[in-house]
This record gives C-alpha cells, structure tokens and sequence, in this order.
C-alpha cells in the first residue's frame, strides 16, 4: 500500500455557485459569470488573494440558488485572469488547488461566503503497490472503450492520461474530461481517498460504457430491419412532409386531375385525350421530366374554358347607351355592332364576327373594343401583335420542347374564362415575318369563320371552337397586311377627328378623367369652349387626342400648382390665362390671301395627323423651259407636275398662253414648307391650275381649295381622304371647295358644319376647275347648272342624296 499524506486547513473564501460544471484539484476551468451575487463573490476575491471557493447547484434550473441548493463539497480554485465583456458578464479562468468542504454558507457583502475546510490527500509517488497500479490501468483502459465511440480528439486525451502516474489526478483529470454527468463528476470530487475515487471512477465508466454499447446494438438493429422498401416509403414520406412545410404538396395528382375532367363540360375528343394522358402520368415516376410535362399539359388544357359561355346583352338601347357614353362620334362603328346585336337576337346561332378597325393613332381603336365588350356583355381580351415574329407566338410551341407554352390565342381564351369572349387583336398592320414563320399566315385559320370552329394549337394539340369569339383587329393601314388576311375582315376606317369631335371628347371625358386624375373638380378649375378649342387648334397637331389629353394633364398641373402658390380655392382659365400657364401657341396657321394672287394655289392634303392646307406656288421667268420642282415632292407627286406641265402646253391656245412658253420661259414650282416630304396624286388640278394662272396672268380666287388627280387629256380623277381634306379647308377659312365629280358620293360621310358651311364644286375635266378657280373664267352659272344637268345623266349622280344635290344647286345659283 502506498503511503498517503493528508493536508488540512481552515479557510473562509467567498462562494461561486455553478450550474452544471464541476471543478477539481490541479484541473484548469473557465466559465462565465452572469448573475450578481456570482460577480460580486468575484470582485471579493480579486480584492483579496485570488482564492475563492466554487461549488455546484444541485439543481441546474434554479436561477436564484440558497446555500440549501449548493453541494457541502467544492474545489478551492486560485483566479488566473477575469475578462468584463460588452455585455456586462465576466469571463474567468481558474485553476483548482484543492478539495473543500464548507462547514457554513453565509451571506456577506451581497454575495455567498463559507467557511472552508481545505483538504488535500496525496500518495506518496515513492511508494506504489500492485492495486494502485492496476487501478490506473483499469482506469485508462475504461477511458480508452469510452474514447471508441467519440473519435474527435480521443488520441491527445488517452495520451495525457497515460503520463500522469498519481492516481488522485488521474482520477480528477479523466472525470473532468470524460464524464457527461455533473452528478457523476460530483462523485469523484467528494471521494477524498484516490484509490477510492479510481474504483468509483471504474464504475461510473463502466455503467457509461454499457449505456453507450447498449444504444450502439439498438440502432444497429433498428438500422438493419429498415429493408430497402421501407427504406424508399420512409423517403418518400419524408418528400411529402417537406413539400408540405414548402406549400408544394402535390396530393394525389391522378385523382385531382381525374375529378376535374368528369367535372368539366369536355367535348368527348377532349375527354378521351386528357384521360389517356392522365393514364400516361399515373405511370410516369415521380419527379422525371415526363411527369413534369404531362402535368403542365393537362393543367392549361383544363384551364380553357370549354363549354363556358357569357350571356349575351341584346337590349339595343342599353349597348347603344354603353357605346355613347364610352365614346363620342364613331357612329359608323356604333351602327356596326347595333346591327350585329339585333341579327344575334334574331338568330341566336350567328356565330362570331371579325371586324378590323384601320384608322391614325389615337383615335379609340383600342378603347372601341373594351366599349363594344361592355356593351354585348361579354369577356374582354386583348393580344397585343405589334413586332409578333414567330409563328408559334399565334399557335403555341410543341409540347416536347423545354419551357413550351400555348400560343397567344389560347392564353386569352384562358384569361377570359369564357368561350365567346372579346378578343381584340391589336397593331395586327405590325406582324413581323422572318425565319420563325409567318404569323400573318398563321391568323389566316384564326380569323377564318368557316375553320375557326376546329382551331388547333400546337401544344394543347385539342380542337378549339373559336366560332363564337368576336374578333376585333386593329391597324393603321392596311399596306402592310396580306391580301389574304384582309379578306378575312370587314374593313372600318375611322377617320381623324374633326375640331368639334375633338371638342366633345375633351369636354365629356379627357377634362373630367384628368381633373379627378389631379384631385380638382369643376368648381376649382373652369375652362371654357374657346380655351379647349385653343388647344385643340394652338397645341396640338394630330388626328386623335392623345396629345390633346397630355396638353389638357399639363394645364391642370400648373393650375394645382397655382392655385396652392396663391392660396385660392378656385381658378377659372381664360384665354391670357391659358398663354401663360402653356406658353405661346406650338402652330400657327399659313395667314390666307385676301387679295387674289398669281400663280399661287390653295391645295389639300392628307397627313398622317389629318388633312392640311397646302399651297403651291409657281413663278415664270425669262430662260430656255426649264422646270424646276422644290419643296421635297416624292416621286408621284413630281409625276403630277410633269402631266400639268404638259396640259398646259397641250391647251396652250384655249387658255390664253403663248405657245412657245416652253422655249422662252423657266418654271419654278415650290410647294412649302421645304422641309416637309411630301407626295401623293392628288395635287395634279392644283398644279395645273398653278401653272396656267402663272403663264396667263390670270388670279385665282383666294377663297378657294381644291383637290384632285389629272390625267393628260384633262380628266379629273377621284381622290380620298375627303372628309380630312375639307375639314382643314373649313378650318383655315377657305369658302369654296373643288372636288371630283366621283368624289361627290362621299359628301354625305363629311361633318354636318363643314357640309353647311362650305360650297363643294364638283368637276369632271381640268377646264371646269380653271373655270371655276381662276378670276374671270366662263360663267359660274351656267357652267354649274350644265354640270348638275350632267350629273343626272351619270351613274355617280344616281349615288347623290337630296342634301348634296341642294349644295350643287346653291353653287348653281351663284
């Protein structure tokens, strides 16, 4: 038996409880101090010699422990550095020195203080015996089993415990490094004798090796009855459960998509395909990319609407009232839809119509459809064509491709939700072609009547009745549409409005939508006829109202901004007003003759923003017969300037002109402004009437436009943009209008005010309309009582209603 030395010694230390450590003799420790009764028994120690007692709570979860709640047995530990962190906590690192036990906790200066009995039992490391030293090695190889199942850092420990040779320390020093259990550690701390705490020691091991290999077999065995089906439905439950947690679970897939397709109204050819494709993924695996496609299939097939269907609204004056309300004018488009309306109550079988609205941007082509969908009650769709290049964009993608997607005709029977909807196929002038296809081909089945019934797209691969769709196609000319698509449609033009259109849509609804827009109302903000016709007139320049909305957007901002700078509650804006908020006018008018010149006359023009008042100007100087054209003409219309020119020397005698004028006199023909391309046939009479006056001498009245092609031999040839043409000459204050004698049917299609105001003179051949325009021709009367005698003679005049014939007998009796 080795020989043992015992130290014993008296202390009263200050007290540390901790929670869930446990510190021994000659073993470093560190731990963090929180609470203040922990802090203060340190600050004690620091004002003292270092030395404090540490003892452990019996129970871990008391937050405010009594000396009741400490262990009798501590470790006396000498402080080697304490560290205040940001959180105002306190980091120590100590080291044991020796075994204690506290004879009585008492409380002291705020914090727990004891009074120490330090005990301290060695063995001699001269003497040693058999059992000592099988107890060490028992106890090594203890560590050693446990050290198996936690392989992290096992070889520095097994090597730091085989080189301490007194069993006490190693005793402390595998209890503290290997025992979980504070209870168990708290054991060896209060087994003063070292041979005693190694046998306590083997045991405690021993029954933690038995737990261990215990659990080890049992997961083991669990491990090995897991087969490898079980294996696949323990993952796959699992799979469900996270799909679950994601918002991703999928369900029974099969039995979902059974259930919707008996629901659904399916033609039978549908029902039989879904079902064999519902089959197909029943036995497609999970997850592969077949189950992914036959899954998007069958969800945008049983998306479309089929069956589905809107109730119609056949109450002609209910949709009248709709389309008055939603849209001034247009009354062509209007009578369109009323008569459509009124066939539908009749024969409730009529299937859809396609209807393409060609007119100027800004005019409501787009608006119109949205109108004409509330007014039949029906679901509104709109597919946007403009810069469409790829014919898969109309019918869809094949469904084996990645990332395939139904065409866009689908897509809006989708977003309708029903079969008869309202689909406006908008900029349909702008369809592309290049290497994709042609979509212009691929809408030729869309817009047919006669096969839209069974239209197929390539992904959904089903037929699809689009027969009761109504298919409104907009464009702003028909140039660049194919021929074939065009006589898909029934064509109606919307003309650019005329200065009281614009008038009365400004008043009825661009005023009110933008005042409400800007938070003011009709009693803060007033504006008058004449400052709306301003801007209509002064600040914008277009055929629709676009513009017109931006500028009338603009005058209410400057109006909410004065009215807030000036402190008032209202603002009514006059004429100086209007200058000063929108400044001075972006257009002026060409200021009109009022004497009647030479060589110069008023034509008509077509733009794409309306008609205009164009003039042309001719001047002839001494030279050799030259003729010179200015004024950026395009080809056609300098066409025009040669077949005047060569008239005029034809009829050289008739009309008074010197008939070498061709080899002793230079002709300049300009036509401002310069900078302005212009071209088109219908400036032929106007050219020829230029000329001649400029050859001749003779005046041209100043109160008179015209408008119309020429042909050599004198014939007068119809034009259009009529109602555009004489708007601008009614605007521009011209009193007097020659026209075609083919162009006297479209009379009836002008605005009422410009019919009143205007006197039209029709005119057949090219001596009529130098008769009619140049100052002191033949006599007005008698050459326009022969023209009306004529007319009744034609099969143009057959066209002419009582109201036009009453505007060629006023231009007969002047």
């Amino acid at each position: 038996m080795a020989r043992t030395i015992e130290k014993i010694e008296k202390l009263s230390l200050p007290v540390i409880p901790l929670r869930g450590l446990v510190a021994f003799p000659s073993m470093p420790i560190n731990f963090e101090l929180q609470r203040e009764i922990s802090i203060n028994a340190l600050n004690a120690a620091l004002d003292r010699d270092m030395y404090i007692f540490l003892a452990t709570q019996k129970d871990i979860s008391v937050e405010a422990p009594t000396p009741a709640d400490l262990y009798k047995t501590g470790c006396v530990v000498k402080i080697k550095h304490s560290l205040k962190t940001p959180e105002d906590t306190f980091r120590v690192i100590a080291e044991g020195v020796c075994r204690g036990v506290a004879a009585a906790y008492f409380e002291k200066d705020g914090c727990f203080c004891a009074d120490v009995i330090s005990k301290n039992v060695t063995v001699d490391a001269s003497y040693s015996d058999i059992k000592t030293e099988a107890l060490m090695r028992e106890a090594v190889s203890s560590l050693e089993g446990m050290l198996q199942f936690v392989p992290q850092g096992a070889g520095d420990l097994l090597l730091a415990a085989k080189a301490i040779k007194a069993p006490g320390m190693l005793a402390d020093f595998i209890a503290s490094s290997a025992l979980v259990r504070y209870q168990d550690k708290q054991q060896i701390l209060e087994c003063a004798d070292p041979h005693r705490r190694l046998e306590l020691l083997c045991v405690i091991i021993e029954d933690e090796l038995k737990l261990i290999r215990t659990e080890s077999v049992i997961h083991k065995k669990v491990k090995e009855q897991i087969d490898e089906n079980q294996r696949e439905y323990y993952l796959r439950e699992q799979l469900k459960v996270i799909q679950g947690e994601l918002g991703m679970d999928s369900g029974d897939d099969v039995a979902e998509f059974m259930e919707k397709i008996r629901s659904a109204l399916l033609p039978e050819k549908v029902e039989k395909k879904l079902m064999k494709e519902v089959n197909r993924l029943s036995k497609t695996p999970f997850g592969s990319p077949e189950a992914t496609v036959s899954r998007g299939y069958l969800e945008t097939c049983l998306d479309i609407p089929w069956g589905k269907k809107s109730t119609d609204r056949l109450d002609l004056q209910s949709a009248e009232r709709i389309l008055n309300e939603d849209h001034d004018g247009l009354e062509k488009v209007k009578e369109r839809i009323l008569e459509f309306l009124a066939v539908k109550k009749m024969n409730p079988d009529l299937k859809g119509q396609i209807i393409c609205f060609v007119g100027p941007p800004g005019v409501g082509k787009t608006s119109l459809g949205r109108s004409i969908a509330a007014a039949m009650n029906k679901k509104y769709a709109r597919v946007s064509l403009g810069g469409v290049r790829d014919e898969s964009d109309i019918r869809g993608h094949r469904k084996t491709y990645i990332g395939s997607m139904p065409g866009r005709i689908i897509t809006a029977l989708i977003e309708a939700g029903t079969m008869n909807p309202v689909i406006q196929l908008d900029e349909i002038d702008k369809v592309c072609r290049d290497a994709h296809g042609d979509p212009a081909s691929a809408l030729l089945e869309v817009l047919d009547s006669e096969q839209n019934c069974e239209f197929r797209d390539h992904f959904v691969e089903l037929p699809v009745d689009l027969s009761d769709c109504l298919f409104l196609a907009s464009a702003n000319t028909l140039d660049t549409i194919p021929t074939p698509l065009i006589d898909r449609m029934e064509i109606i033009e919307l003309h650019t409005y005329t200065p009281r259109e614009k008038l009365a849509i400004a008043k009825n609804h661009l005023v009110p939508k933008q005042l409400s827009r800007h938070g003011l109302n009709k009693r803060t903000l007033k504006i008058g006829d004449d400052v709306l016709m301003e801007l209509i007139m002064g600040y914008t320049r277009e055929s629709g109202v676009r513009n017109l909305e931006r500028e009338i957007a603009s005058l209410c901002r400057k109006c909410a901004k004065f009215l807030l700078d000036n402190e008032r509650r209202s603002v009514t804006v006059n004429m100086d007003r209007l200058r000063e908020f929108m400044g001075a006018r972006k257009y002026n008018d060409d200021e009109m003759y009022t004497e009647d010149p030479v060589g110069v006359v008023n034509g008509l023009a077509y733009t794409e923003v309306g008609g205009d008042l164009l003039k042309v100007e001719v001047t002839v100087m001494e030279g050799t017969g030259k003729l010179e054209l200015t004024g950026t003409l395009g080809d056609v219309m300098k066409e025009s300037a040669h077949i005047a020119y060569s008239y005029v020397r034809a009829n050289a005698a008739s009309l008074g002109i010197a008939g070498d004028f061709y080899k002793t006199r230079d002709i300049h023909i300009h036509v401002p402004e310069g900078a302005v391309p212009k071209d088109g046939p219908s400036a032929g009479v106007t050219l020829t009437t230029a000329i001649a006056s400029a050859l001749s001498g003779t005046p041209v009245r100043c109160d008179t436009a015209m408008t119309g092609e020429v042909t050599l031999t004198g014939r007068v040839l119809p034009i259009g943009g009529l109602r555009e043409k004489t708007t601008a000459a009614y605007t521009q204050g011209i009193k007097r209008v020659i026209i075609p004698e083919q162009n006297v049917a479209d009379l009836e299609k002008l605005d009422v005010q410009v019919r009143e105001e205007l006197v039209f003179i029709p005119c057949r051949r090219l001596d009529e309309v130098l008769a009619a325009a140049l100052v002191g021709g033949d006599s007005e009367k008698e050459d326009s009582a022969a023209k009306e005698k004529d007319l009744k003679r034609t099969d143009s005049a057959a066209m002419v209603t009582p109201s036009v014939s009453r505007w060629i007998r006023a231009v007969s009796e002047k």
